[in-house]
């Protein structure tokens, strides 16, 4: 990686690259500066990647193995318009102490800070993100809150909030970088970048990260999709069945249809099911405890939950972290237990 430009008219664009990085996301991000500079003809975005526990020029291995070149953390005066955290995998194993105080001491510089996928856990961490709008993916966003209560991500493809910049990863940095080349050059200059990568359809912050309710469920009844919607976004209790049966304009019984002619399942299996997944992600993902999940996906015991995850997966929540931590996707010191589990 190339030292920092002081050259007037380049824009430097740091990235902290947590090991297991998504390089999709990563390249996703850095490669229309790339292309910018094409466009312009001349420099106008220089890329710095950095990494923790890097003390020389070193590498950081992304999520595939690739080794890209990093440079150590940059201190305070390093000249950076915004430094941007990739990270990918697990929280357990985003406990960087370093890129905690890195974050903040940039952030006096007024530097423009950000995550990209999972980045926004640091952030977070760091105290960086109060009184800010953000996102970071959906896949981490139960266990964010979980971990930080007081915050409360926006699922969208990307957010910029003043001197904060998130992104929920994948190929969202695409439409991320596209705002913000569009920023600075205007709206005429990103749009022939997004086309140099044949991104034709620039997606609006607000997007969703993920399909759609009817595509991911296989289902287009508006009464049915309402009710999915809310149980969706009722992980930690019980939605009443009269309740859910208004929300979706029937009566119960005939809710009730709907679920079985549809889902093959009624709607508290449905639910129950929708917990399951929510609490096997906090297993994977977060440092709670079995009894602790249970409560936060709405069982009433740690041998409630226990039964019902043996009766859907076939073993126990113990054996679901366990695996976890025998895969590296938690460690060692993140996977507490209770019994129950």
């Amino acid at each position: 990686m190339e030292p920092l430009s002081p050259a007037p008219g380049v824009q430097t664009i740091g990235f902290v690259l947590i090991p297991g990085f998504a390089l999709m996301s990563y390249a996703a991000a850095c490669e229309p500066l790339r292309a910018a500079n094409i466009a312009a003809g001349r420099e106008i975005y220089r890329a710095a990647a950095f990494g923790p526990g890097v003390s020389g020029p070193g590498t950081i291995a992304a999520s595939n193995g690739a080794l890209i070149p990093a440079a150590p953390l940059p201190a305070r005066g390093a000249g950076l318009s915004a430094l941007l955290v990739c990270a990918g995998g697990s929280p357990a194993d985003w406990g960087f102490p370093t890129v905690h105080a890195c974050l903040r001491a940039q952030a006096r510089d007024g530097v423009r800070l950000g995550g990209i996928s999972g980045g926004a856990w640091l952030l977070a961490a760091a105290g960086l993100l109060r009184d800010r709008a953000f996102t970071l993916h959906w896949e981490h966003a139960a266990a964010l809150v979980e971990a930080f209560p007081d915050l409360s991500p926006t699922q969208a493809r990307y957010v910029i909030d003043r001197d904060r910049i998130t992104c929920g990863g994948g190929v969202a940095p695409l439409d991320l970088m596209h705002a913000l080349i569009g920023e600075r050059m205007g709206p005429a200059f990103a749009r022939r970048v997004s086309d140099w990568f044949l991104h034709a359809e620039v997606s609006a912050p607000a997007a969703p990260q993920r399909g759609g309710l009817a595509e991911r469920w296989g289902v287009n009844h508006p009464g049915l999709l309402a009710a999915l919607e809310k149980l969706e976004a009722t992980p930690d209790g019980p939605v009443p069945r009269a309740a859910l049966a208004r929300l979706a304009g029937v009566g119960p019984r005939q809710l009730d249809r709907l679920f079985r002619d549809h889902l093959g399942a009624t709607p508290g299996e449905t639910h129950r099911r929708l917990r399951l997944a929510h609490a096997r992600r906090l297993l994977a993902q977060s440092p709670l405890s079995i009894a602790e999940i249970a409560q936060a996906a709405g069982f009433a015991s740690a041998s409630h939950f226990a039964r019902a995850h043996r009766a859907e997966y076939g073993s126990a929540p113990r054996d679901a972290r366990a695996a976890a931590l025998a895969s590296g996707e938690i460690s060692g010191s993140e996977g507490k237990t209770t019994s129950g589990g």
